[in-house]
């Protein structure tokens, strides 16, 4: 891109958001991009310095003056182990196991909060081999997308800016195919289903997501029933799931809102602890008594969610080849699921 850069807003473009119009403006430029450009003043309206917010009137002109300067990195390079499935110059599919988040917030520094993540294993097995991309910011390096810190499974890594922006084309335009398995409570009432809900921020509980908002944004989920399961424990029934968006949480919320929350996620309502419908009777304490323990329902519980990013289908940033990778089940989900089912 050669600068600097003009752009007329047109007429009928009046009342966008400044950064908004410039994402449409400029395809290969995330909007956190856009708004970095801005605020360094490296985005005039009519040769003057804008807000990211600044509604357009139509008919200014828009100067770019050159590319945001790249924020140093200040994620930390862990040598923590990584299942990388596939890798070459330009991407990686890496298993991502549960308990570990994607990557620290925004603002993280050399503490806790940044210890332990993807990314600082990413930053340590790419270093002395190209490195990865830098447009997801100096907390996500090579992060096109995410997975739940309790969810495990397939995540893509780009290893550099063209790939990255290539990818986000394919997330964007929903041409990357995901499948997930779930293990939900209850039987869904139909073998297959649809669940097309916006999603928003929850307005009392920050942490949480809701459908149930004014102002969320377009999430499609798809379900299909794999698997109908009666147990001592309850009905449950195990999905593969496809989804059209990627909205935080949106699977576990979804599910949600139809009353079948995904099995170990207390915080869309499934229980913490599941107990059988009858009591052990085998057990016994000292004198041939029946144990107080004895008397109680045996019970499981599950420290993640079951929730497991288990295929995904894509096209080659670079050659365009169709790629397609699967990661079974972990240990974790099929012990659990054995132990559900008796077996």
């Amino acid at each position: 891109m050669l600068f600097p850069l003009t752009i007329a807003v047109p007429v009928d473009a009046a009342g966008q958001r400044v950064d908004l119009f410039l994402r449409t403006q400029l395809p290969d430029t995330s909007r956190a991009r856009v708004q970095q450009l801005i605020a360094e003043g490296k985005a005039l309206v009519n040769q003057a310095w804008a807000k990211p917010s600044l509604k357009l009137k139509g008919g200014e002109t828009i100067t770019i003056l050159g590319d945001p300067e790249p924020a140093s990195l200040r994620a930390i390079a862990e040598d923590i182990p990584l299942e990388v499935l596939y890798e070459d110059r330009d991407l990686a599919v890496v298993n991502k196991p549960a308990g570990m988040m994607v990557h620290a917030g925004a603002g993280a520094t050399e503490d806790a909060r940044n210890r332990g993540t993807l990314v600082n294993a990413l930053l340590h097995r790419f270093a002395r081999q190209g490195g990865l991309s830098a447009v997801g910011g100096e907390t996500r390096p090579g992060i096109v997308h995410r997975l739940d810190k309790d969810t495990s499974g397939l995540i893509l890594i780009a290893r550099n800016d063209a790939a990255h922006r290539n990818l986000a084309r394919q997330f964007s335009g929903r041409a990357i195919k995901k499948r997930y398995i779930a293990l939900v409570h209850g039987w869904p009432e139909r073998v297959s289903g649809t669940i097309n809900l916006p999603i928003s921020r929850d307005a009392v509980r920050r942490t949480r997501m809701t459908t149930r908002g004014a102002r969320g944004r377009s999430a499609v989920t798809h379900y299909e029933v794999r698997e109908r399961i009666q147990s001592p424990y309850g009905k449950f029934a195990l999905l593969d799931v496809h989804i059209e968006t990627g909205r935080t949480h949106q699977i576990r919320v979804h599910m949600a809102s139809i009353r079948h929350p995904v099995v170990g996620d207390t915080l869309y309502g499934a229980p913490g602890v599941l107990r059988a419908g009858k009591p052990l009777s085998k057990a016994s304490g000292k004198k041939g008594k029946v144990s107080s323990e004895a008397l109680e329902p045996a019970a499981l519980s599950l420290s993640r969610n079951f929730l497991h990013a288990a295929a995904i289908e894509f096209a080659h940033p670079r050659t365009g080849k169709a790629l397609g990778f699967t990661a079974s089940l972990p240990e974790s989900l099929t012990g659990y699921l054995d132990k559900l089912c008796g077996r």
